[in-house]
């Protein structure tokens, strides 16, 4: 299938989208444009093909009668008008053979479809001019030729004497046509050509009607030398071929451009195939997969093609690795939290059955202890929940812009654990600012503080290094640390090590929760004594 089409590009280099796009576009619309070009330029070609055969037919024609009017009038050489005494005629083009061989005078073809087309070749004129008797019975000589070569080529012939005047062809003969044009042009020693309108008696085939050269006609004035005298011009015309009919006799050339364009359009389709549908299938598949559980997460493509399908990709790939993470989370989280609520209820359901099977019984001192498990455990469950609360509000916050110094913060965490017998020495701190709600910062900084009055600190140092846009804050404490075997462990939720006393394990999950919030995170430091925790934030302006 196309859609599974693979660009055989080099790893790493991929596209704009609006790049592939534009490109598809653009050729779509460059495509019939080209032929239209084509077109054109083969139509083009077409006339001045036409225009070559005439001049190749006049220069026949030419030394045809020149040599007519030698044999009609020895003294031939004298008739005429002297032009210019140069061997070549004046104006026209000789093209490449000027540089190789002075005698030769070659006539390229000038005309060209792109300018503007003359009007209706004018009608003869009456002349009471004669031409020469001798001029005369040489066009006299020409009828049968003329007739003869026009049967073959299709062209209107009409031989001039030196004035403009008719004096061989099938129509106008003993006319003038000094006055058009390209004729005067002739007779002052110049070729001359011109595209004029075609008047037809029967309008075109409307698929001919698309062609230009359906209503145009290719008049030639090829002026007739005699060393340097004009002694006539060879007047020629003719409609160029239709072009319709001449792509007609090339069909097979024209097959092999409708397969070019179709191979074109072919490659177009893969290349779209393969730098978008093909990707974004693969991706369609992967979530397949995982949706029926036969993998786990969503991998990046390895060949995107494009830059907007790799942000897909990758965005789908880190989406899907959130998701299957917050679900490990959501299934060892639910797993410690079960675990935590089934103890104390176990001991509650314990007491009360005990209670009430021996409550008469049962000596006064003993009922007071069941009493007070009962209570404790009971507190245990407050606390519990509490905390389950705030590391739930601490999941679900929104990460806020504000701006907050530290130093105020700490002044108010100094006031409220001083009393408690723990002191914070931030002396050599500089008031550095963060980008967190106050709030946040005294929650995480108040429970790594409790963290550190819990395992018998009497100080914590606090210190702060600056790097780009990050602040990296250090707290280390002189109490008890963290011994080696637990060091792994601290950051798993709900792992205690003063759980007798009322401790739940989620301090450190809802710092590290609050420090995810807001794109920072934390870390356990190396300390010879005591606990060091290490703080990465997003820094403020200074």
């Amino acid at each position: 299938m196309l859609i599974n089409a693979r660009l055989p590009l080099p790893r790493g280099v991929r596209f704009s989208l609006r790049t592939i796009l534009l490109i598809v576009m653009l050729t779509i619309i460059t495509l019939p444009l080209l032929g239209l070009y084509f077109f054109r330029i083969y139509e083009n070609e077409l006339v001045r093909q036409t225009e070559l055969e005439l001049i190749a037919q006049s220069a026949v024609l030419s030394a045809t009668w020149r040599q007519q009017l030698r044999g009609l009038n020895p003294d031939s050489s004298h008739y005429g008008y002297i032009i210019n005494t140069s061997p070549f005629l004046p104006g026209q083009n000789r093209g490449y053979l000027e540089d190789t061989d002075p005698f030769l005078t070659p006539i390229q073809p000038t005309l060209d479809l792109v300018k503007p087309m003359h009007g209706p070749r004018p009608d003869a004129r009456l002349t009471e001019q004669l031409p020469a008797a001798f001029v005369r019975q040489a066009g006299r000589n020409m009828q049968a030729i003329l007739r003869d070569t026009q049967q073959v080529t299709l062209a209107g012939i009409r031989i001039l004497d030196s004035h403009g005047i008719v004096v061989a062809g099938r129509e106008e003969t003993g006319m003038s046509l000094a006055h058009i044009g390209e004729v005067q042009s002739a007779l002052r020693g110049h070729y001359a050509s011109v595209i004029r309108q075609r008047i037809s008696d029967e309008p075109p085939p409307p698929l001919y009607s698309i062609s230009r050269g359906t209503n145009i006609r290719v008049f030639t004035a090829f002026p007739v030398m005699e060393g340097n005298r004009l002694q006539g011009v060879i007047y020629l015309s003719r409609t160029p071929k239709n072009i319709l009919k001449h792509l007609y006799l090339v069909q097979d050339k024209l097959w092999l451009a409708t397969l070019s364009l179709g191979l074109v359009a072919l490659l177009l389709t893969v290349f779209v195939s393969s730098s978008i549908s093909r990707p974004i299938r693969e991706l369609i598949l992967q979530t397949q997969r995982v949706a029926r559980g036969e993998q786990t997460s969503v991998q990046p493509l390895q060949n995107p093609v494009t830059h907007e399908v790799a942000q897909l990709s990758e965005s789908f790939a880190s989406m899907s690795h959130a998701l299957a993470e917050r679900s490990d989370y959501i299934s060892r989280f639910a797993t410690h939290v079960s675990h935590e609520f089934k103890t104390p209820l176990t001991s509650m359901q314990g007491a009360l059955e005990l209670l009430q099977e021996h409550m008469d019984s049962m000596p006064e001192e003993r009922r007071q202890r069941f009493l007070a498990n009962l209570l404790n455990d009971t507190q245990r469950l407050k606390n519990l929940v509490s905390r389950l609360l705030e590391l739930a509000r601490a999941d679900a916050l929104e990460p806020s812009r504000q701006t907050t110094r530290l130093h105020p913060v700490l002044d108010s965490l100094h006031s409220r654990f001083r009393d408690r017998g723990l002191a914070l020495d931030y002396t050599d701190l500089a008031d550095h600012a963060v980008v967190m709600g106050v709030e946040a910062l005294e929650t995480i900084l108040g429970n790594l503080f409790e963290n550190s009055l819990q395992h018998q600190a009497s100080c914590v140092h606090l210190r702060a290094m600056r790097r780009g846009q990050t602040l990296q804050l250090t707290l280390h404490d002189n109490g008890t640390g963290i011994s080696a075997a637990n060091r792994e462990r601290i950051f798993t939720p709900f792992f205690t090590t003063r759980r007798n006393t009322g401790g739940t394990g989620l301090g450190l999950e809802i710092t590290a929760s609050l420090l995810r919030a807001h794109g920072g995170h934390i870390c356990l430091g190396h300390s010879e004594q005591g606990a060091c925790f290490i703080l990465t934030l997003n820094a403020g302006f200074p």
